[in-house]
């Protein structure tokens, strides 16, 4: 049963009413999760005309405020889309209007959102001032894309449901403390001394949070697939909220499961991650389903997650507990991965958790963030921590895979990149387009399969992720990055053998690490022509299918279509081109710990197998003086 407070909100309307004026008209003051929602008359002086009056608010009380309208002063919604279709450029491609009742806002989908917003936001300002609407903003991906379409119908449709949710948890989130931050636990659940199944328990005597919920795709066992959610310390009535990393399923998979078993807090990841990981999880249940498997979770689950998810950008600060607050970081892994920053009690103790990071630029994102506010103890990955786990310099690694790619296609070959949908797979598609362009690599046709056409999907709603570049090409040449002629996505099953049988190629598909999805498909189609070659581009966690093929496996069972396991033999050449990873090699990772700033009293090492977590923490004491650990799961580590 979820714990009980006495209410708050009475001392904080007592302040807030003694700094807005009558004239505002306050008619109730609400919690909306980490947020206070104040509803007046008159909206437009507190958010255009006397706007220092929030700033002060916010100055004073130290919490994150939001004004909404009245229901009483807002126009009819039929003279609000009139006003939106006078005020905003139709060059700003508006393709959707919503309105939500209950907060009192309307909801502009645009292609534009620059043209839509307004210099100085001077377009949503009008609208606000001859609505009395609180307008939003948000981009109309430039590919469509059917999980964002989803996700926004789950949060639009269901409007009351998801107020109930978030004043509720507003509640737990500004409850009284009554402890204590003077003692702060971190139990791994899962991803510690090994890859998959990431998660960690943070526990002060007040709170909990949960960071990061996945699964081991490579698991070979019920037991081992999933985190240690049975671990008697973690109480899904008193967790005050997850925090999710990103969007792969050894990071996010398990997380519909928590709801499943009756978790009611919150999911606060990056706005990226929320459709990423949507993509993923209802991917999983497919291929899963298709797989004769019984899915943990269904479809349900993953709408309830929606439901209960906030998203934040990147340096907001947000209260997560009552002693808790949470900002994310750029950490340079794929779209919207974030490094975690935990602020424990006024000043306590700072936490930062990399997840998967990249400390080094590449084509997508920028390089992960370094410095931060504070930091006490440095939860870090270590997934090539290991001694030998030096990557090639780019160059010579974009210089390998073209390499590879034109002596197959000179023999008369196809090549198939198994690659994960999210991260590597816009990566690889980029390098390939750069390197035909300047006719460095053979003109053959390029076909996208499986997930990677939706997930690219995603990335053109969210040109602010990725890198400078790449953001000024799309916001300010409007150029759309992932669309080129080289590119054919594969909409039907019957194509995939047409591809298979016709010249060479270079086909992308899903999944990166071969445990289902159409590369499999493409698999057996391709596996016995010695012409052929199979490039792998990203990390294969130990015991899946495509590790094994890259140690040299050469008869494969897989399943047919009409559900027998026939063998498949290995005959074309298997190749591994290891620095397109996404993921902070040796290097990088100790220069990770020698610049983040300031520098940190005690690092946690995770995420890796089981014996470079213990080559990367020795190192990390050895080199840098600082108190370094790489526990087992279960193996709890007081960091204060």
């Amino acid at each position: 049963m979820r714990r009980q407070f006495h209410d708050p909100l009475t001392k904080i309307r007592e302040i807030i009413l003694a700094k807005i004026p009558k004239e505002v008209g306050v008619t109730r003051i609400n919690f909306e999760g980490s947020r206070l929602a104040i509803y007046v008359k008159r909206p437009e002086i507190l958010l255009t005309e006397k706007s220092y009056i929030i700033s002060d608010i916010v100055e004073t009380m130290r919490r994150r405020i939001v004004v909404r309208s009245d229901p009483s002063v807002r126009v009819p919604e039929e003279q609000v889309k009139s006003v939106v279709s006078q005020v905003v450029p139709k060059e700003a491609g508006v393709e959707n209007i919503i309105f939500n009742n209950v907060l009192g806002e309307v909801v502009i989908e645009a292609r534009k959102t620059g043209l839509a917003i307004g210099k100085d936001g001077s377009v949503l300002q009008e609208v606000l001032r001859r609505t009395r609407w609180i307008p939003r903003v948000v981009r109309v991906p430039a590919i469509p894309s059917k999980i964002i379409a989803n996700v926004r119908h789950v949060l639009y449709s269901e409007p009351k449901e998801r107020e109930r949710i978030l004043r509720a948890e507003g509640e737990r989130i500004f409850r009284p403390i009554t402890f204590s931050s003077d003692e702060v636990l971190l139990i791994p659940l899962g991803g510690f001394r090994e890859v998959g199944r990431s998660a960690l328990l943070i526990k002060t005597k007040e709170s909990s949070i949960l960071v990061d919920c996945g699964i081991n795709p490579g698991a070979s066992r019920p037991s081992q697939m999933f985190p240690y959610l049975d671990f008697e310390g973690l109480d899904l009535d008193t967790l005050d909220a997850v925090v999710v990393t990103h969007s792969h399923l050894d990071h996010c998979g398990a997380v519909p499961l928590l709801y499943k078993y009756g978790y009611k807090g919150l999911v606060y990841c990056s706005e990226p991650t929320l459709s990423l990981m949507t993509l993923t999880q209802l991917d999983y249940l497919d291929v899963a389903a298709r797989g004769g498997m019984i899915p943990p979770y269904t479809q349900r689950d993953v709408r309830e997650m929606i439901l209960h998810t906030v998203t934040l950008r990147y340096g907001y600060v947000v209260d997560i507990a009552p002693e808790v607050k949470l900002t994310l970081w750029n950490a340079g892994h794929i779209l919207g991965s974030s490094i975690v920053h935990i602020h424990i009690g006024e000043g306590h103790h700072n936490i930062v958790i990399t997840g998967d990071f990249k400390n080094g630029r590449t084509m997508l994102l920028d390089p992960s963030v370094t410095v931060f506010p504070r930091v006490e103890t440095l939860v870090i990955e270590s997934t090539y921590g290991g001694e030998k786990d030096t990557m090639p310099p780019r160059p010579e690694v974009e210089a390998m895979f073209i390499s590879t790619i034109n002596k197959t296609v000179e023999r008369g070959g196809k090549v198939l990149i198994p690659t994960p949908a999210v991260g590597r797979g816009q990566e690889i598609m980029m390098v390939i387009d750069s390197y035909m362009r300047r006719g460095l690599l053979k003109e053959v046709p390029v076909y996208l399969d499986g997930m990677l056409n939706e997930a690219t999907a995603i990335h053109t709603a969210y040109p602010e992720y990725l890198s400078r570049e790449l953001r000024d090409k799309i916001l300010r040449e409007d150029i759309n990055v992932f669309q080129s002629e080289y590119f054919t996505p594969v909409t039907s099953q019957d194509q995939r053998e047409e591809i298979a049988e016709d010249g060479p190629a270079i086909v992308l598909a899903t999944s990166g690490m071969m445990e289902g999805g159409p590369v499999l498909e493409y698999f057996k189609l391709m596996a016995g022509d010695p012409k052929n070659t199979l490039i792998f581009v990203s990390y294969q966690i130990e015991g899946t299918l495509g590790r094994r093929i890259k140690n040299g496996l050469k008869e494969v069972p897989l399943p047919t279509r009409d559900g027998r396991i026939s063998i498949t033999e290995v005959k074309m050449e298997v190749a591994s081109i290891e620095g397109f990873s996404g993921h902070s090699d040796r290097r990088q990772l100790l220069s990770y710990v020698r610049r983040i700033t300031p520098r940190p009293k005690m690092v946690v090492v995770c995420h890796g197998e089981a014996q470079k977590t213990i080559q990367l923490s020795s190192a990390i004491s050895r080199i840098y003086r600082i108190s370094s650990t790489a526990p087992q799961n279960l193996e709890s580590v007081r960091v204060r």
